[in-house]
């Protein structure tokens, strides 16, 4: 059970932030959309506000945000239709049933000749009387279809009406929420747990290490070896490591007194046979609370985690992939339970850095993914001109199944080493 709650909270704030960053610009840009959904498959919950339809679904692999405008969005009322309408004090359409019978003494119903949904907003045919009329619809009429009621979308109200800018900000922004996601879990847990100060000060001494031989304590605070002044554990730990076997002359700070001290790094030998020095001292970082010093941190720490994952990316590109070195559904969700044994800071860590991941892999200009999205943007901003949306379409549409077909071989994989390779 705490798997599951943790890998829901976790999956959950990810999905969330990412498809919110797509629904605030696309709102923003004056683009109607008609579904915030997280997950993917059956709806399990859906609540109605306003013009969008909020949802969560079964499966959780993703989400998305509908936009008008988009594939299969387009609503066409053809000829031969027979339609009921209902009008507003203006005498314009304000409601269009669609294939149900209409028990309402104000409905109008006629035999659809032509309509323009989109642009001009019109729809024109034969009446009950066989009479010629034509209606205007009003810019926020709805469809009614088996009891479903779905608002209809004039042009500049859809994705593929708006800038270039206006819809690159919109697909951009899924990934780029992603991030801010992370950065704002940084800062929390540099508020609530406290800001590492990275002070170079001997947390405990090994027993028969040089540290010890020299005299070093538990809380000395190292100000300076050989002369250069140490501000931070990293110069400590790199200057020991450059100079195995030479005297180091170290200068701590104990009790408010500075004593000077004689160290002698041993030598040892890393798995890929380099040596370096080390004295035998382990450090732990003391933590601060402090506001401003966790927006610093909330910043370097982005920035790290972004690097590695970046670097880690860089290699499997360059050769090295194996699905091995990837994870699915199944494997997140078994990641996350050993996380969260660690507790509610450890699995905030850990969410911040698949949030960095998301807004990374969205990014790469791959078929389906936002990235392959902003790479035809990218093209439309060359040519001067949109890509063939029917083209554009079938790139994306091979992209998603070659992605469903890499989901399912790392999802089996990760199956095989939970229960197989225990």
């Amino acid at each position: 059970m705490q798997t599951i709650l943790a890998f829901i909270l976790v999956f959950g704030l990810i999905v969330f932030f990412h498809e919110l960053g797509h629904f605030i610009f696309a709102k923003r840009s004056g683009i109607l959309v008609r579904e915030f959904a997280i997950g993917m498959g059956p709806k399990i919950f859906g609540m109605k506000k306003g013009e969008t339809l909020y949802t969560i679904r079964l499966l959780p692999l993703g989400g998305y945000v509908r936009m008008a405008g988009e594939e299969f969005d387009q609503i066409e009322l053809q000829p031969g239709y027979r339609v009921g309408l209902v009008l507003n004090d203006d005498e314009k359409v304000e409601k269009i049933y669609l294939n149900q019978n209409v028990q309402n003494p104000n409905v109008l119903f006629m035999e659809v000749e032509r309509a323009d949904l989109n642009k001009d907003l019109w729809i024109e045919g034969y009446d009950e009387e066989e009479r010629f009329v034509r209606f205007d619809v009003d810019r926020n009429a709805i469809i009614i279809e088996n009891g479903e009621e779905t608002v209809i979308a004039p042009f500049d109200r859809t994705f593929e009406a708006k800038s270039l800018w206006q819809r690159t900000l919109t697909i951009f922004a899924g990934p780029l929420f992603n991030f801010i996601l992370a950065f704002v879990i940084f800062i929390f847990l540099g508020i609530f747990q406290g800001v590492p100060t990275n002070e170079p000060i001997i947390s405990e001494v090994m027993d028969d290490s040089p540290a010890a031989e020299a005299g070093m304590k538990a809380g000395d605070y190292v100000k300076s070896i050989n002369g250069h002044p140490i501000d931070k554990w990293e110069d400590l730990t790199n200057y020991v490591k450059e100079n195995p076997g030479k005297e180091l002359s170290m200068i701590v700070e104990r009790g408010g007194q500075e004593a000077e001290l004689t160290v002698v790094p041993e030598y040892v030998e890393l798995e890929n046979g380099e040596k370096v020095g080390q004295i035998g001292v382990i450090y732990q970082s003391p933590l601060e609370k402090n506001p401003i010093k966790a927006v610093v941190y909330g910043f370097q720490q982005t920035w790290e985690y972004t690097v590695l994952i970046l670097q880690a990316l860089v290699h499997l590109i360059a050769g090295h992939f194996s699905l091995d070195d990837l994870a699915g559904p199944v494997g997140i969700y078994q990641a996350t339970g050993e996380v969260a044994k660690h507790g509610f800071f450890t699995l905030m860590y850990w969410t911040a850095a698949l949030s960095i991941n998301l807004g990374i892999m969205n990014l790469l200009p791959l078929p389906a993914l936002d990235g392959g999205r902003l790479m035809f943007f990218s093209i439309e901003a060359l040519r001067g001109k949109p890509v063939d949306r029917k083209k554009e379409g079938m790139v994306h549409f091979v992209g998603i199944v070659l992605l469903m077909i890499l989901m399912i071989a790392v999802t089996w994989n990760d199956i095989q080493r939970l229960f197989f390779h225990q």
